[in-house]
Parts: structure tokens; sequence; C-alpha cells
């Protein structure tokens, strides 16, 4: 592109554009060379105006699922906006829906009966709270809080930050927030009271005390218990994160956890949210995380990967239970008064029904599965670099928490902003990453090839390389 031509691009950017998580002094003051301006891409790889590619290390935000211009996906889109592009689902209905419908209950867990569509992930979590919170009303019980951990993230919207557990999302708007209760977070590795990895179950003896303790005894679930006893009449459901704390740096959790935490809210009653929307559709090797320790939650979101990156799409997913709370007469109001103007949109439906013929006709999950072995050797190589402290893998979901000190744990001042210095100046061996604070994160397409992951982490030590130095 011609120099001139990019500049007046980038300077209409900076005096109109509002990026979201992005601090704009930093963007506006930034060399001028710095933002990239997508141009087009193909397959794991970005393009910028100027033709420059960069493998796209964190799947557009973890949305690229198959692939950037995954041709059955885009043929299936072209196909539908001969036909409509969209109509309300308001007393109204389409076959790309229907048959999206048929085919997301083949494949969730058994339990799971009806699907709600929405837009993104926070609407998927605000529909979960909203029908779990309406459905205890319909019980003549009056519950009003929640149940989550520290680390959690669950969107940006009201409702769902007031269950996420991250200061970071949540402080500036605490007076608009409803009330949640939260237990500690599983993340090993920056505990208190020790640094190994628990393992779950428990024994009986461990469970009936809830005291905490020095040494680890499990208390980060121990604490889940104890909410559960004190304010199991108030909780209209807990809601988690399946395996792993994604926006708070890939916290991993233990084995085991999730399913002790599962039968913990089945034990007292207490309805379960499963927040899928980042690791679902096979980013930790299964379709879902809950696969893993077969749990069986009353909701289960879902969003990003379901339209492989293509058009927003979500999904509440939910029991015959829930669903048969909201069915009375017109004149009771029983109605689940929530939808929006996009619900369902058929483009966004054919694009999911098309992932989930390609991930089923093309054998993607079994074709995974030793690239995440690749991945865990090289992962295994880079760990032992000076400033890995940690790092965290479930799938092609990776945090690496780079520290001052590896003896110690100790971080980086964060006025250095070294997470995002990295970031960037990886961009010079053609690779986008993301970071979590001083956590740098991948998140890598289903379709990533063992050359490209290589290409990753070879990227990352060069620039590790850099900072034996500071």
């Amino acid at each position: 592109m011609d120099n001139k031509i990019k500049a007046a691009l980038i300077r209409s950017d900076k005096n109109n554009i509002w990026h979201p998580f992005t601090q704009m002094a930093d963007w506006l003051n930034n060399d001028p060379s710095v933002p990239l301006i997508i141009d087009k891409a193909k397959g794991s790889y970005l393009y910028d105006v100027d033709g420059k590619k960069y493998l796209d290390g964190g799947a557009s935000l973890w949305v690229n699922l198959l692939g950037h211009r995954n041709k059955k996906i885009d043929e299936a889109i072209k196909r539908q906006i001969d036909k409509v592009s969209h109509s309300t689902f308001l007393g109204l209905t389409h076959v790309p829906a229907i048959k999206l419908a048929e085919k997301l209950l083949e494949i969730l867990p058994s339990n799971l009966k009806k699907i709600f569509y929405s837009d993104n992930g926070s609407t998927a979590v605000e529909v979960a709270l909203k029908m779990a919170y309406q459905y205890w009303q319909f019980k003549n019980e009056k519950r009003t809080m929640f149940l989550s951990l520290r680390n959690a993230y669950h969107g940006d919207t009201i409702g769902a930050v007031s269950v996420s557990g991250a200061d970071l999302f949540r402080s500036r708007f605490k007076s608009l927030l409803f009330k949640s209760c939260f237990a500690m977070s599983p993340y090993c590795y920056r505990c208190v009271h020790r640094k190994n990895e628990i393992k779950f179950p428990l024994n009986a003896k461990d469970f009936k005390d809830h005291n905490i303790q020095l040494g680890c005894k499990g208390e980060c679930i121990k604490q889940v218990e104890s909410i559960l006893i004190k304010n199991r009449k108030k909780i209209a459901a807990a809601i988690v994160e399946p395996l792993n704390q994604a926006a708070s740096g890939m916290i991993i959790m233990p084995k085991g956890y999730l399913k002790e935490y599962a039968n913990l809210c089945k034990r007292y009653g207490i309805l379960l949210i499963c927040d899928e929307v980042a690791t679902g559709f096979g980013r930790t090797g299964k379709m879902f995380a809950v696969e893993h320790e077969d749990v069986k939650p009353d909701f289960i979101c879902l969003s990003k990967g379901i339209t492989g990156g293509y058009i927003p799409l979500a999904v509440t997913a939910t029991t015959n239970d829930i669903y048969s709370a909201f069915l009375g007469k017109y004149e009771e109001f029983k109605t689940f008064f929530h939808g929006h103007s996009y619900t369902a949109n058929p483009l966004a439906c054919v694009a999911a029904n098309s992932v989930l013929d390609i991930l089923k006709q093309d054998k993607i999950l079994q074709k995974l599965q030793p690239k995440i072995k690749y991945l865990e050797r090289k992962l295994t190589e880079l760990s032992k670099h000076d400033k890995v402290g940690n790092i965290r893998q479930r799938g092609v979901m990776i945090g690496i928490e780079i520290v001052k000190d590896k003896k110690t744990c100790n971080s980086y001042d964060h006025k250095l902003k070294l997470g995002a210095k990295i970031c960037n100046d990886i961009r010079k061996h053609g690779i986008i990453i993301r970071n979590l604070n001083d956590t740098l994160v991948m998140f890598l397409p289903l379709t990533i090839t063992n050359q490209e992951i290589s290409a990753i982490i070879s990227a990352i030590k060069a620039e590790l390389n850099n900072l034996l130095i500071i």
C-alpha cells in the first residue's frame, strides 16, 4: 500500500476509533508504523495492507477455529446470502437454526435438551443467569446470589461482570453489580498454601474440615463447599469456566477439581452453569471441556469458535426441567422475556452448521491429538528457560507466565509492560499473540500445523533471551 494512504488510514483510526481493552493513550502515542491494518487472511495467517503475513497465534481473540477463509464455510455463507441474510426469531423460525439445534444436542451432554440463541459470550452467560434466577421464582424460592471463582471472567455485560471474579474487570462497576460469592481460584502456581497441584478427589476427612490450614489440603474446593453450606438457600446458581480460567492467564484447574465442583453443586441443590465460551468446540482436545470429567451441568454457554470466527453467534443450552418451569398460560407471564435483534441470524447458523460438519467429517479432533502432544514437547523445552515461571496448557490453550526470578516466582514491575513489549517484539518474527499482564497467551486454531507451532515457540524463545539482561 502507498505510504501516504496507509498514514492517512492510521490517522483516521486514531482520530475516530476507540479500541476495546486498549489503553488509548498508548495507542495514540505509539510509533506510527506499529498499528497493523489487516487486509486479508488465509489458513493460520493474517496479511496486512503491505502484504506481510502474520501467524495468528491468538486465533483472532480465540474465535478462529478451522483457519481463515475455510472454503466450506465460505461457500455455506454465500449460499445462504442468496436466500435470506436475516429475519427475526421472535415468533418465526428458519431451517439453519433448526438444523443447528439438532446437531448441538447430539454432541452436548445428554441432559441438555433445549437451545436458546443469542449473540456473544457475554449474552450467553446473561441468559443462563436470568434463566436460573427466574427458575427459582417459579419454584417459590427467593434466590438472589450466585457463586463464582476468583480470577473468573464471564464477559463484559453487567450480569456477566457481577459473576466475574477478576478485580481488573469489576472494581470500577462495583456499585452496579448484584451480589455474588467468590471462592478462591485453583491457581496452583500462585497458591498461598502450596505451589504443587492438589489431586482430587480429596479423602473424606479432608472434606469435613473447612478451615484454611497451612499446607494444601484442597482449600480452594473447601471454600466452595463452605459457601454452599452457608448460602445454599440463597444461591440461584454456581458458574465456572470448566478446566481453564482463560482470561486470567490460562489458569488450568487441577485434574478432578471440576468434577468435585459439580458434585458439590449437586449435593447442595445448586444449579450449575458451565461457561464454555472459550473452551468449547475442541480447544481442550475434546469437543467440550466438561467431557474430560464427565460433568453434566444445568447450563452450558457457547460462543467464540461456534461459527469458526466468521459471524457472531452464541448458545445457552439447558435442561427440560429448566425449560418446563417457564411453561404456563399467557396471562401468567412466565415467558422468558429476553432476546436480541440478531438472535439466530441465519448466516451465523449456517456457518456454525458448517463448522460442526467439518469437525465431524474431517475428523478434526482425532487429527488434533498428535499436534497437542507435539505442542506439549515444545512447551516442556521452553519451560526450562530462566524467565519462564510456569507454563499452563490444556489442548491448544496455553499460558506462559514470565517472571523476573524463577526460584522466587517474583514478577516484573507492571510499569515495564513486559508482556505487551514481548508480544509487540514477536511481531518482527511474523507472529501475533497477546498477553494477559506478563502471561503470554497462545490460543491456536485446531488446524494449526507442527511447523507453525514450532515457529511460535521459537519466536517466543528468541524474545525471552533478550530479557536475560533485565
